[in-house]
């Protein structure tokens, strides 16, 4: 039987890929009693981490709709490292790279002490930590801080991407659709983002299997526009090979 911790934490990581659950279905998934899911959904409610509504629960979310990095950090945690270890397999010492700012990026700033002499560009200040003693050159995005993702929007008469050159860069998001392509919640991060990849020698998707199919608020750029997507090893044979046929899959 899972602990607490265990169930909770299952719960969050089948909320970032349904968004919506309902309460049933949730205690014959985890294969517990009602009560015990509901002590469950009131210690996350408690943590500010999900809301309740009629006959269900999903995340919480920030004004826009977008789930805040706190909560995500934690959330497919193994899937995400998988994601890392290929994508440092990708980077080659003296790069230049850029991370975008997500949970997903984060890890794999966690795994760059592996490498020396990096450029390291990036908008989001957990990735900035990071690396901060790592031995790399770190560039920031100059910029409009934002709280809820603790990131850095860019502005044009503060950052000069023109000067930039990117070997390889490293991209997040929120949603990966075959026909709609690759989206996300904000627009100041989608900017910032389609200028990143204008400039790159190389893009990368980073994106965790419980994205695919999602499509939401603005695109950043059809999967086609991408050199490479990297993912766990948690998606549908059938659909990977769809996937394959507008970019390599790693």
């Amino acid at each position: 039987m899972l602990l607490p911790t265990e169930r909770r934490k299952k719960i969050l990581e089948k909320l970032e890929k349904d968004e919506f659950l309902k309460l049933k279905s949730l205690k014959d998934a985890l294969q517990i009693s009602m009560e015990t899911l509901r002590r469950d959904i009131q210690q996350l409610v408690k943590d500010d981490l999900i809301t309740k509504e009629y006959g269900g629960i999903r995340l919480k979310q920030s004004s826009n709709g977008e789930s805040i990095i706190e909560q995500r950090l934690d959330l497919n945690i193994n899937k995400k490292n998988t994601i890392a270890l290929k994508a440092i397999a990708e980077i080659s010492e003296g790069d230049c790279i850029f991370l975008d700012s997500g949970s997903t990026t984060l890890q794999i700033a966690k795994h760059l002490y592996k490498l020396k002499n990096l450029t390291i560009i990036t908008n989001s200040i957990p990735v900035m930590l990071q690396a901060l003693n790592q031995g790399h050159t770190i560039i920031s995005i100059g910029g409009k801080v934002r709280q809820s993702e603790h990131s850095i929007t860019s502005f044009d008469f503060l950052f000069n991407f023109d000067q930039l050159n990117i070997d390889k860069s490293f991209i997040c998001c929120s949603g990966v659709s075959l026909h709609k392509g690759v989206t996300d919640y904000n627009l100041e991060e989608v900017e910032t983002r389609r200028k990143i990849l204008d400039i790159s020698k190389h893009t990368y998707l980073t994106a965790d299997s419980s994205k695919i199919d999602k499509i939401v608020t603005v695109k950043i750029c059809d999967i086609a526009t991408l050199d490479y997507f990297i993912s766990d090893d948690h998606i549908e044979t059938a659909k990977l090979n769809h996937f394959k046929d507008k970019v390599t899959v790693l």
